[in-house]
């Protein structure tokens, strides 16, 4: 697991050290240095950065929480992996749930809020990096959804956005810019419903947005393998 970067003053014991493993094993997972399958063994990461298994533990405790990694008892730790049929029933399930939360957030989102929005959008026009146009889309799409008030809605919704993370991303580099105009044009979309604070508008956008990435992955069943 040499893909695993050193977090910065990473030490022995206590919530900090967690956290910052959990960090780094967190940008390893969603930038495809850990894939799903990967073994995560507590042993190798606690020599590596120079801890104690414990925070490594915690640290594992908390991505198992986000959906990152899978943990099974007296057996070990891996990176989430999903079934094309489980990742079509996660797509399914954020159709119904992120425009609940989506709409939570117009109640609330600051006109700074969506001008960063906005700013996204037209970083992810420019962008010809697969990389940095998921890294764009997440921040954009999250970013829409933070003025909501925390709650177990918003717990979901980022542990599915973590779990489907990875086939997106495979998608995604794999179409290459063959579907991005389309994706362009439904965040320009999306981006109009939420500065007029229009819900239903912005909603609409949402699903046909969401059901569109299902309906592409379903007929990509190789990136399941």
């Amino acid at each position: 697991m040499s893909g695993i970067p050193r977090p910065a003053a990473a030490v022995n014991g206590g919530s900090v050290a967690s956290r910052r493993i959990a960090d780094s094993l967190r940008t390893a997972i969603l930038e495809d240095e850990l894939t799903p399958g990967t073994r995560i063994l507590q042993e190798e990461i606690a020599e590596r950065l120079g801890v104690s298994r414990i925070p490594v533990r915690e640290a594992l405790r908390m991505l198992n929480a986000d959906g990152l990694v899978t943990i099974v008892s007296n057996s070990g730790a891996w990176v989430s992996r999903l079934t094309q049929r489980e990742c079509a029933q996660a797509y399914r399930m954020r159709e119904r749930l992120e425009p609940l939360l989506l709409s939570a957030s117009m109640e609330r989102i600051a006109d700074d809020d969506v001008d960063r929005l906005g700013a996204l959008v037209e970083a992810m026009e420019r962008t010809r990096s697969v990389d940095e146009f998921m890294r764009l889309d997440r921040e954009f799409h999250l970013g829409s959804y933070a003025a909501a008030e925390p709650s177990y809605l918003g717990e979901v919704v980022h542990r599915l956005w973590n779990t489907t993370h990875h086939y997106r991303r495979a998608y995604t580099k794999l179409t290459g810019a063959a579907t991005l105009d389309v994706t362009h044009l439904e965040h320009r979309l999306l981006l109009d419903g939420i500065r007029r604070r229009d819900d239903g508008d912005a909603e609409r956008v949402l699903v046909t947005h969401i059901r569109r990435t299902r309906n592409e992955l379903g007929r990509h069943p190789e990136l399941f393998g």
